[in-house]
């Protein structure tokens, strides 16, 4: 599946939630199947700098692919980066670094952040991109 194909998966689940406190359940739920990191990479090379919570974040090439593996110490947090691993893991590390990731708009996720959650997702996904720019750099 591609990218947008994913995204548009994601759109089309948080429709059938009437409200944010249903669409925070879920976000909690998709964490709880997140690809956890190995504890090796629970460093601080692995951290995402600017988040709220703790998040590790590590990638490796897997064939022509990014895979990526995370945690967090944040159940919202962890469903935040679930989310986006679903969207990016297992892609061509260009389509990674050149992705819109437009789900987050459309489902109404900044809207409902703190300042410093919403800061904190954007260095998630600048560091996934990062990890496709370096991934496919690397070839």
């Amino acid at each position: 599946m591609s990218i947008d194909e994913i995204q548009n998966e994601i759109v089309d689940e948080f429709a059938f939630f009437d409200d944010w406190t249903e669409k925070y359940e879920y976000i909690i739920d998709l964490g709880k199947n997140l690809p956890l990191i190995d504890e090796q990479y629970k460093d601080e090379d692995h951290l995402i700098r600017g988040c709220q919570s703790k998040v590790w974040l590590h990638a490796e090439r897997q064939d022509q692919q990014v895979h990526f593996t995370a945690d967090s110490d944040a159940m919202i947090t962890r469903g935040i980066i679930a989310m986006l691993i679903r969207v990016l893991n297992d892609q061509p590390a260009s389509d990674i670094a050149s992705s819109d990731l437009f789900f987050i708009e459309k489902i109404g996720l900044r809207d409902h952040l703190s300042q410093t959650r919403s800061n904190g997702l954007t260095n998630m996904i600048k560091q996934m991109k990062m990890y496709g720019l370096a991934i496919e750099a690397s070839k």
